[in-house]
């Protein structure tokens, strides 16, 4: 490989990477559990993983070491054949559930949601050509065409009209909205338990138990995108048990990000339930009704399966419980008048700012406040990420230490001060 050294990672990706991201102006080259540092040597303290996909933290000795001794043997064969690292997380997925079903792997959380999007478009195909599907105010399901339209943010819609049909929105957290949305056509309800990228809102019990009673009374699938929330980020395999813990069981679920560590891996599990004469839901999709080239491959299962094994082993779902809980308690510490709300879930933690924080920022041209307060951080040796105008998201990894919790309240605290 040719590595120029005469120009800037920032000069090289401003003039040859298509300028679809705000990137923040900051080259990382190499990272270590929590901590990342640039090419000059400057480290930050890493407690947006990647947003919840760094699971162990970075460069995680375990998971590379799978990775090595995978690559090695059987990097990719497709779809054609069976593999037993993509049969073995299966395996372990569906029982991390707790619950009969099987499971379709493919790239991205946008990709495991267009699984169910089609799996709920198939299913009303064969019982009664329904195609709906009911979507919350503040969703992200991804930014393939399927994915924005069901998302509940204007913002991600502009100039890519006319959007897929059959994507209704209602408020988060309202039953009743959900009960008027309903039509002849509705077929499913997709939800986050957590909404993630729409700034750590977090549905109630009651919300999911009723959606959970209303699919059931009308024939509907429920669905959820856990791509953010799920496979450990609030101290359980399944984000929506933190909150509803058994009384809920959904027909289907889509996961990425904190699969595999940062290795390109998604998923989604659909349940074995048998609906009327169509028999089990997890068998609608037959051969040749959806596929992916890479979906699954060795490599990003055997990197997956060393994501499960560390968890497990060190009780990371606990340490997310018990952290999380006190990485909330500390931020609360803080006092600040610009500090509005506080919204967290295991290690899932949304920090709402006031507008009146706009007043102790480096001035803007552009930006949101959330940008420009996650820029300030930044300069304090912080990364944090930002939801939407003024929340900022800490998505640290699962193994996250108390003592790096209190260093980084600490740089909240002296950027806030």
């Amino acid at each position: 490989m040719t590595v120029s050294t005469a120009t800037t990672v920032l000069e090289l990706s401003k003039r040859y990477l298509i300028p679809t991201y705000s990137r923040f102006d900051l080259e990382i080259q190499r990272g270590a559990g929590c901590r990342v540092w640039t090419e000059s040597g400057h480290e930050f303290l890493d407690f947006g993983a990647g947003i919840a996909v760094c699971s162990l933290g970075h460069a995680h000795p375990e998971v590379t070491k799978a990775i090595a001794h995978q690559s090695a043997q059987l990097v990719h064969t497709s779809n054609l054949y069976y593999t037993r690292p993509a049969a073995e997380l299966a395996r372990q997925l569906v029982e991390n559930i707790d619950a009969e079903g099987k499971v379709f792997f493919c790239n991205s959380g946008a990709e495991a949601n267009e699984g169910l999007i089609k799996l709920a478009r198939k299913f009303g195909a064969v019982s009664g050509g329904r195609y709906e599907i009911i979507t919350f105010q503040g969703s992200f399901h991804g930014r393939t065409l399927a994915g924005i339209s069901a998302t509940g943010q204007e913002k991600v819609k502009k100039g890519f009209g006319p959007l897929v049909p059959g994507f209704v929105h209602v408020p988060y957290g309202d039953l009743e909205a959900v009960k008027s949305a309903l039509g002849e056509k509705t077929i499913a309800i997709l939800l986050e338990p957590i909404q993630g990228e729409g700034g750590i809102h977090i549905a109630n019990a009651e919300f999911l138990q009723g959606l959970r009673k209303l699919c059931d009374e009308q024939g509907l699938l429920l669905l959820f995108d856990e791509v953010q929330c799920g496979l450990g980020r609030t101290g359980d395999w399944c984000g929506w048990k933190s909150i509803a813990g058994t009384s809920v069981l959904p027909d289907g679920v889509a996961w990425a990000k904190g699969i595999a560590n940062g290795f390109p891996l998604g998923a989604c599990w659909i349940s074995s339930r048998n609906f009327m004469h169509l028999g089990p839901l997890c068998d609608l999709l037959g051969p040749g009704s959806h596929g992916t080239t890479y979906g699954g491959n060795p490599v990003s299962c055997a990197a997956a399966l060393a994501v499960l094994e560390v968890i497990k082993r060190e009780s990371l779902l606990m340490n997310a419980l018990e952290v999380g809980a006190y990485f909330r308690e500390e931020l609360r510490t803080i006092q600040s008048p610009f500090i509005a709300k506080i919204r967290a879930l295991g290690l899932m933690i949304g920090v709402e700012f006031d507008p009146s924080i706009a007043s102790i920022l480096p001035s803007s041209p552009e930006g949101q406040l959330a940008g420009r307060l996650a820029t300030a951080l930044i300069a304090k040796g912080l990364l944090a990420i930002p939801a939407g105008e003024r929340v900022l998201r800490f998505l640290p990894p699962l193994n996250v230490t108390r003592f790096e919790v209190d260093e980084a309240v600490e740089k909240l605290r002296a950027v806030l001060k």
